[in-house]
């Protein structure tokens, strides 16, 4: 059983990962079947070192493996959990936003 302390990492480290978009484009690609950086970074549209910092962060975050295969590096997420956590993070997030609950999503920005 995961004391609060640790909950909470674990919560903050999800957090970082997602707080950048090109993270999320990584996860949620991830999500969809394992891949190599070169196809990655061709899939995503972004430089490859560009593409091997985001994957060292989410790697520090435990959301990613890297898998030696051969010569090469594929990466996948680090447990299918997350797979299915991304996806109900999605959908929460989509159903906040269309009831708009939040009272000061339209004067602040915010949700």
């Amino acid at each position: 059983m995961l004391t609060l302390a640790a909950d909470i990492e674990v919560l903050a480290r999800f957090g970082r990962a997602l707080a950048d978009p090109i993270r999320c484009r990584i996860l949620l690609a991830l999500r969809e079947a394992p891949a190599h950086p070169a196809d990655l970074a061709d899939a995503l549209e972004i430089s490859r070192t560009r593409l091997s910092n985001h994957l060292a962060c989410l790697r520090d975050c435990g959301l990613v493996v890297a898998v030696p295969v051969g010569r090469r590096t594929r990466y996948e997420l680090a447990d299918e959990r997350l797979g299915h956590a991304l996806d109900h993070l999605r959908t929460a997030v989509v159903a906040v936003e269309a009831d708009k609950t939040c009272p000061d999503a339209e004067t602040k920005g915010c949700c």
